[in-house]
């Protein structure tokens, strides 16, 4: 695969820029190399897949599905190999690896080459990227010229993890929505959805053994209005959550997209709507608080207690049996350690366990956890946080205060995900504040976004690097009130992100990127996506500055 791979870079670094936007593929293809004429998709189409194999036949059927709204044609889903249409051909050889793919379009047929169905269906992904934009409508376009330039595509993906993670703890999102956000993670070939369920603003996932969660853990009493700054409220009841069915059903949708969602249950901090219906697991059993209002960290941590533990290991059995992913994400972040300083139970756990302070002790708090989701075979995930005090054997840093925890974790020899602010943040202004509706603050315009480097080679030993796992974009929530505001901030630099992830970094020009996006628009404007720059902008209330 090495060798493939090293032969594809240097081709990609011989082939001119993808200028001519009927190769306008994104994520940017290792090898695309241009061929002479273009094969016409017919009224009636064959669509050819390997026998005994439902997963690729499953991924035809996509297709089939797609071509079939949008040219009003009625594909034919067959086995063996279709002279002249699309035939799906399985490799036999390491060459093209879990997700690669080699796509041949010619005159008189098209064939898409993989080892194993994530392969066949960034295959499709990229196919459909060949054919008109039209391709992506709801609905029959007429007048179309439906034919797909010839050319040979040869590739794979840079990174293992390419992912983006979404908060539904500030702001409820629908599930519609949540299938809507897989399907572009998808189209750009991410392979990983990180799901923000929980937080001190609203806990958004049934857990049948403790009912409180949703009856009084899911609903805020208010929500912040305008910016931080003004402390406005708009006094209402805000809340929402996902039952069991609910996540069984994006899970699986996901997994037909080759998307891993992964499940985020905040602890020791972001807490405080669990502590509003459980308070005995926090700082005091008769202390009455309420789900959260106010944005930012709160005092209100869970704290190291046996019962807080069992309550942790019950949530997390539900939770595992929800999502088979690898990993199993705890947070571990923004966790004051006031209480736990001013707290005699704290203060002598840390003397018991021989501790040196409280940083050690989130450290306790996390190996406790660790130990558990390990021993159901499951990896942990958290944020850099939970490097303070020690890092727990088994653990997976997601870096997010830059990239010097990554580079820390990495130097560990644990594996690392770089999703640092200063790159990958999504919820900053991406143009002058001054013209954008309200966000948290920062600046990352595309250019910026794109310019990442996650192995940072500059600071780490081949063999340090390849605890890089890949990278991913967060979107945090509380500025964002609605889906149409989730999309204006997130693309076009979620597609900056997943090129990232996806080609190869000698690959990547970001002029050669713009021009893609500009054809690539179109496809979103088929797609309903509400992308920053999209002629739909206006048309959404959102929260502009005061003059």
């Amino acid at each position: 695969m090495k060798l493939l791979l090293t032969c594809l870079i240097c081709g990609l670094l011989s082939f001119p820029l993808f200028a001519q936007t009927k190769y306008a593929i994104l994520p940017k293809p290792v090898r695309l190399e241009e061929r002479s004429g273009s094969f016409t998709i017919p009224a009636k189409l064959t669509i050819a897949v390997p026998a005994n194999n439902a997963d690729v036949r499953q991924i035809a059927r996509l297709l089939a599905d797609q071509l079939a709204k949008s040219t009003g044609y009625s594909p034919n889903i067959t086995t063996g190999k279709a002279a002249k249409g699309i035939s799906f051909v399985s490799a036999k050889g390491p060459e093209l690896g879990a997700e690669g793919y080699k796509l041949t379009v010619s005159p008189k047929q098209i064939v898409i080459m993989a080892e194993q169905p994530a392969g066949f269906f960034y295959g499709v992904q990229s196919l459909m990227q060949l054919m008109p934009a039209a391709i992506f409508s709801p609905a029959k376009v007429d007048g179309v010229s439906w034919t797909v330039p010839a050319c040979v595509v040869e590739d794979q993906p840079r990174y293992s993890y390419r992912g983006s993670m979404l908060d539904a703890g500030r702001n409820f999102m629908p599930v519609p929505f949540i299938k809507k956000y897989i399907d572009l993670l998808a189209l750009h070939k991410m392979n990983t959805f990180h799901w923000h369920l929980t937080e001190d603003q609203g806990w958004r996932i049934e857990i049948k053994k403790y009912p409180k969660l949703t009856q009084i853990s899911s609903i805020r009493p208010k929500s912040m209005i305008g910016r931080y700054s003004d402390n406005a409220y708009d006094n209402k009841p805000y809340g929402g959550f996902y039952t069991q069915d609910e996540v069984r059903d994006v899970v699986n949708y996901a997994q037909s997209r080759y998307v891993t969602v992964i499940p985020e249950i905040e602890m020791p901090g972001h807490s405080v709507a669990v502590l509003a219906a459980y308070p005995e697991f926090g700082s005091n059993p008769d202390k009455i608080l309420e789900v959260a209002s106010k944005w930012g960290v709160h005092d209100d941590v869970l704290f190291p207690r046996e019962e807080t533990f069992r309550f942790l290991e019950d949530v997390l059995t539900e939770v595992m049996d929800l999502f088979p992913s690898q990993y199993i994400h705890i947070g571990g972040d923004e966790c004051p350690k006031t209480q736990w300083k001013q707290s005699r139970f704290c203060q002598d756990m840390i003397k018991k366990e021989g501790l040196k302070d409280e940083h050690e002790l989130q450290s306790y708090f996390i190996r406790r956890i660790d130990k558990f989701i390990s021993s159901k075979g499951r990896r942990l995930v958290g944020w850099d946080e939970i490097l303070e005090g020690g890092l727990s054997p088994n653990a997976t840093v997601m870096s997010w205060r830059g990239i010097k925890g990554g580079i820390a974790a990495a130097r560990q020899n644990h594996d690392v995900i770089m999703t640092p602010n200063t790159y990958c943040y999504l919820d900053y202004y991406q143009a002058d504040p001054k013209t954008q509706p309200i966000a948290i603050g920062g600046f990352l315009p595309l250019e910026k976004v794109y310019s990442f480097n996650p192995s940072v080679s500059d600071s780490l030993t081949t063999d340090q690097a390849k605890h890089v796992l890949g990278v991913q974009a967060n979107i945090w929530t509380e500025y964002m009130p609605t889906t149409p505001y989730v999309e204006y901030m997130a693309f076009p630099r979620l597609i900056a992100v997943a090129e990232t992830a996806w080609t190869p970094k000698e690959g990547k020009n970001f002029d050669d990127f713009k021009q893609r996006l500009d054809l690539h628009n179109k496809r979103l404007d088929y797609l309903k996506v509400n992308y920053f720059g999209a002629p739909i902008n206006n048309s959404f209330p959102y929260q502009w500055p005061k003059k």
